[in-house]
């Protein structure tokens, strides 16, 4: 992109009850942000949804400029990539969220092409029976390799980002500030680890220092970003619970562990679960059951989720050659008594590998 199209377009963010939404309707009607910036108050007001009031902020383009060019000096020295939501290598996800940022700064080797993006958020006071699920479970997916997205924070986003540096994963930091700082400021002795094996991404500028109402913007970009956000633990309010909100109002799949009913942490989980707004999740091999990530040719991964021994690793196999078969031809192909072959299957569905239908046929989970 050319430098005085990213100058307007960062002028453009800057600009005063405009937002995303809006600029990008100014875009469509006027081709580029240059363009924009060419009209008078009476082009811009006439745009629907704008008038006098929000078309105003042409009249302080000079200043809007001389932010736009401390802010693209910063860009520059410090290595900042910028993307742009009408750009090929702007995420694909994102792209289709009506408020999406116009533009983004990025930091970090991330890797867009990879299909699977999964956001994990919770509480901040994560409890041990939350680390413990959350560590099970990054284990348990790693072999899909998806990119972790998360925000940062104490507890549980941490701990999934930790988590996937560790695996080899790669995972991205959206912040709700600046990229010229670290907040919780503790958290920037993980920031090469983060660096060499994803990212930090934010829409907020380098003279954007945290704040609390920056938080809506930050998870509009976690949830955005993902095919699916899933939630750990929350209590009856909070941020994880907006961002799975956001997900929802994307269309996107939310899942969220149930708890027990008078545990804290788990109020808000079981809230959403009851609402319909998230698919209970219990075991690892539901994401890629739910989001029909078998049908992108990773099923043959299904076998690393659990430890199966011989014989249903050997039912696995017979299973995945035919999709689904009778009890009795499985027992009969496999030359096991119907019995033993029921008590494997029965073993097999409690591990979340094979699934009953009816007619006793049987199929992989």
């Amino acid at each position: 992109m050319q430098e005085q199209e990213l100058l307007a377009l960062l002028a453009l963010k800057k600009a005063p009850l405009v937002g995303d939404i809006m600029a990008k309707k100014l875009l469509r009607e006027f081709g580029s942000a240059q363009d924009v910036f060419a009209q008078n108050v009476k082009d811009i007001a006439a745009i629907d949804g704008l008038g006098d009031k929000k078309a105003s902020f042409i009249k302080h383009k000079e200043t809007l400029f001389d932010k736009a060019k401390k802010e693209l000096e910063f860009i520059h020295a410090n290595q900042i990539k910028c993307k742009v939501y009408n750009q090929d290598d702007y995420p694909e996800r994102l792209k289709y969220c009506i408020d999406s940022p116009i533009v983004f700064f990025e930091k970090g080797a991330i890797d867009y092409s990879n299909p699977y993006f999964l956001s994990i958020v919770g509480t901040r006071q994560i409890t041990t029976t939350g680390a413990a699920f959350l560590e099970k479970f990054m284990n348990e997916i790693a072999p899909l390799n998806p990119v972790i997205v998360s925000g940062y924070a104490y507890g549980v986003d941490i701990l999934a980002h930790k988590m996937a540096v560790e695996l080899g994963l790669q995972t991205i930091a959206v912040m709700a500030h600046g990229l010229n700082q670290t907040y919780p400021r503790n958290h920037s002795a993980h920031n090469e680890d983060l660096m060499k094996n994803g990212g930090f991404i934010t829409d907020f500028w380098h003279t954007d220092t945290f704040d609390r109402k920056n938080f809506l913007g930050r998870n509009r970009i976690i949830a955005g970003m993902s095919e699916a956000t899933v939630v750990i633990e929350s209590a009856s309010k909070g941020g994880s619970l907006v961002t799975a909100d956001l997900a929802n109002g994307y269309n996107r799949e939310v899942f969220a562990v149930p708890g027990r009913v008078n545990d804290k942490y788990s109020i808000g989980c079981n809230e959403l679960i009851k609402q319909a707004k998230a698919h209970m999740l219990t075991k690892t091999a539901d994401i890629p059951y739910i989001l029909g990530w078998k049908e992108r040719d990773i099923a043959v991964q299904k076998q690393l989720f659990v430890e199966l021994n011989e014989i249903e690793k050997r039912v696995f196999q017979f299973l995945k050659k035919r999709d689904k078969e009778l009890l009795d031809i499985i027992a009969l192909e496999m030359e096991l008594p119907v019995h033993q072959l029921a008590s494997v299957l029965m073993s097999m569905e409690l591990k979340g590998v094979v699934q009953p239908l009816p007619g006793k046929l049987f199929t992989l989970a």
